[in-house]
This record gives structure tokens, C-alpha cells and sequence, in this order.
């Protein structure tokens, strides 16, 4: 896959985009796309997309191992959805990128500094799910 599958400029999104990068981030997109046309500035960015959360999950041979952890979880215990839910959140934290990914998501992050001028500018890190804003 191209580094273009895992990662995405805002500006480059909009609403049809929502099951691969989110509802904020596409809502972003649009933003982007619709005010600036009006003089509104809205701040960039980058997306990285379900397809690298995915990629993610295989390269670190996650997929099974959560689906077990899940599998044993007694959703009426409270205690077992903490542990469970502590267990899949210390696998991916331990987890690493596709060199392919990290080293895209590093020459965006580069390239957005340079788009506002700083050697590295400040950014906000949000998650958006690709479910989260549906009724």
C-alpha cells in the first residue's frame, strides 16, 4: 500500500470520507474546503486512517490476541471489563508502526511545520472513530 492509503491531508477529506477517517475528521475536511472559500482559516492536518489502525493490528499480530482477551471477559464484572479492557490497552501501547506508516507519519509532520513555518510546530492529537458521531 502507499503511504497515501494511511494517511490523508485534511484538506484532501470530506463527509463521503467518514468510514475511513472518522466523522471530526472529515467534518475537518469540510471545514477546510467550504470556509476557506469564505476567508475562514481552519487550521490543517493529517489523517491516519482506519487502513493504518488496521495495518497496525496485523503487523503486531494483535487481531487474535484481542479477540481472545474479549472472548473471556464477563461483561456483568466490572473488575474483568477493567482487566480486559487494560490488557488491550497494553498491547497496542506496546505495539509498534509499519516502518512504511511511522516513516509517513513523521515526513507529514515535518512537511506541516514547514507549511507554517516552524521547524516543529505544535499539533493536537484527537481520535475519530468511524461510528462515534452516528444516531
Amino acid at each position: 500500500m502507499t503511504d497515501r492509503t494511511y494517511l490523508k491531508w485534511l484538506h484532501e477529506v470530506e463527509l463521503k470520507d467518514i468510514p475511513t477517517v472518522g466523522g471530526k475528521n472529515a467534518s475537518l475536511g469540510e471545514m477546510i474546503q467550504n470556509l476557506g472559500k469564505l476567508g475562514v482559516k481552519v487550521p490543517g492536518g493529517f489523517v491516519v486512517t482506519v487502513a493504518s489502525y488496521e495495518a497496525f493490528i496485523a503487523h503486531n499480530e494483535l487481531d487474535q490476541k484481542i479477540k481472545d482477551l474479549v472472548a473471556g471477559l464477563d461483561p456483568d464484572d466490572v473488575e474483568s471489563i477493567r482487566r480486559t479492557g487494560l490488557s488491550v490497552r497494553t498491547l497496542i501501547k506496546n505495539g509498534k508502526f509499519p516502518e512504511e506508516i511511522w516513516k509517513g507519519i513523521l515526513s507529514r509532520y515535518e512537511e506541516m511545520s514547514k507549511q507554517y513555518g516552524q521547524e516543529q510546530t505544535d499539533v493536537a492529537v484527537r481520535s475519530s472513530a468511524t461510528a462515534e458521531d452516528l444516531p
